[in-house]
């Protein structure tokens, strides 16, 4: 591989790694939201995987049965955090062309 290959492989790289950086600025602002017994529970993450809220019907609150309540919100979040990893999976492909680079998402 000549010189010339290696800048431009060099360069290129470069622009990747600035829009990786863009991109997960963007993400801190895109949000994913999923919701559990029938939106008994909704839990809503940003493209970082923040949780930036969760939402509890007071109809769902039963003091005699919390371990259900324990449930929904760790299946809500659980939901939430995956969709959140495939928006970000997809928006890197993107950028990547389907490269598989060690170390990304």
């Amino acid at each position: 591989m000549g010189f010339g290959n290696m800048g431009k492989m060099m360069k290129q790289a470069q622009a990747m790694q600035k829009k990786m950086a863009k991109l997960q600025e963007e993400m801190a602002e895109k949000e994913v939201t999923a919701s559990t017994g029938g939106g008994a529970v909704t839990v809503t993450v940003n493209g970082k995987q923040e949780v930036l809220s969760v939402k509890i019907e007071k109809d769902v609150v039963d003091p005699e049965d919390v371990e259900m309540l324990q449930d929904l919100v760790l299946s809500a979040v659980n939901e939430a955090m995956n969709k959140a990893q495939e928006m970000m999976s997809e928006e890197m492909n993107k950028i990547t062309g389907g490269m598989n680079i060690p170390g990304l998402v």
